[in-house]
């Protein structure tokens, strides 16, 4: 199996969700390529990003992200998939046109016309049009240095972070980006560590959710502290509640709670140890979703959470609420459909 060495530091596959997807997946589709030439390790040495390829059975690829633009569901995942749902869930269809067929991570709607999609090679795609087509507006062909997330403040100013502490930020809609330089963390000379999640409060405090139970926080996007939340392990996720609340969550079932903006911490009581995907809130609830078919949920602001798992274990990785309050789930496997006898949300 494939794996980086950065800074004298192995980076496996338990690091993240995201990163073990890369690991496990063709680098990228290139030009005039067999598919076996496309996984081999002497690729060619000018490689061109290939537009996604419409496919009948898109909606079991791998999803990784998803977000709602206006009443419609958009997901992102392998292979460059954009998928598009407009019954809330019900079911879906691909987006007309995607200018990339590498991963994408991380999918954002400023509203509901207006959205970015990061992903591998350091992609950054826009939508103008909630999801139909798609441009490209970066990439970095020089370095597989993949972006797992993105957030915008407002149509102009947005942030994208990723491996190695990869941290660009726009002014102007994404037409243009810059390399944020972050200081190194407490006891280290450089910045190492890996960003997964990246999203903001009402007041427009920045939080990253990180490795090495790290979350940063930043009240411009250009000064950047660290915060030590007391856990050694990795942060794939977080959320801010509508109370405020920060939650940020990982590795084991790990999750973290903080209520004065990430100044203090203290570890949600869970009995599950799969590890953390993602977050939503929905109906006076918090849910997370989780590998091995973990599902939880909490009634008291994610101080608590209990759960269940399905038979199958599906991989969860992501979770939208549509437009009436429902939950919908995606996985490693695609669409999730919940059991005949297991009411959605």
């Amino acid at each position: 199996m494939k794996r980086f060495v950065h800074g004298g530091r192995r980076i496996g596959i338990l690091t993240a969700l995201a990163i073990s997807v890369f690991l496990a997946c063709p680098a990228i589709a290139l030009e005039g390529a067999s598919p076996s030439a496309q996984g081999a390790e002497a690729a060619p040495t000018s490689p061109k990003i290939l537009p996604a390829e419409a496919t009948t059975a898109a909606t079991k690829a791998m999803i990784l992200s998803s977000a709602r633009a206006g009443k419609r569901i958009v997901a992102v995942g392998n292979h460059g998939i954009v998928l598009l749902s407009d019954t809330d869930g019900g079911d879906f269809r691909q987006a007309k046109s995607v200018p990339v067929r590498s991963t994408l991570t991380a999918v954002f709607f400023i509203d509901e016309k207006t959205g970015w999609a990061v992903g591998q090679w350091g992609v950054v795609l826009r939508t103008d049009d909630a999801g139909e087509n798609w441009t490209l507006q970066r990439s970095d062909l020089s370095v597989d240095q993949p972006l797992f997330s993105v957030y915008f403040k407002d149509r102009d100013r947005g942030w994208a972070v990723g491996l190695w502490s990869l941290l660009i930020a726009t002014a102007d809609g994404g037409k243009t980006w810059t390399l944020v330089t972050l200081p190194p963390p407490p006891g280290r000379r450089k910045a190492d560590r890996n960003l997964l999640k990246i999203f903001a409060n009402r007041m427009g405090i920045l939080f990253v959710a990180a490795e090495q139970g790290m979350v940063l926080k930043s009240y411009d996007g250009e000064k950047w502290t660290y915060i030590d939340t007391g856990y050694k392990g990795s942060f794939w996720t977080g959320i801010i509640l509508n109370n405020g609340t920060l939650l940020v969550g990982g590795l084991r079932g790990t999750i973290y709670r903080s209520t004065d903006d990430g100044r203090s911490w203290r570890e949600a009581k869970s009995e599950f140890k799969s590890s953390i995907t993602d977050f939503a809130e929905a109906g006076g609830k918090v849910y997370a979703a989780a590998l091995d078919g973990v599902f939880l949920e909490s009634d008291d602001h994610g101080a608590t959470f209990k759960g269940s798992q399905r038979e199958d274990r599906v991989p969860f990785t992501a979770i939208s609420v549509n437009s009436v309050g429902k939950l919908v789930k995606f996985s490693k496997q695609g669409v999730v459909k919940d059991p005949p006898n297991e009411p959605s949300k």
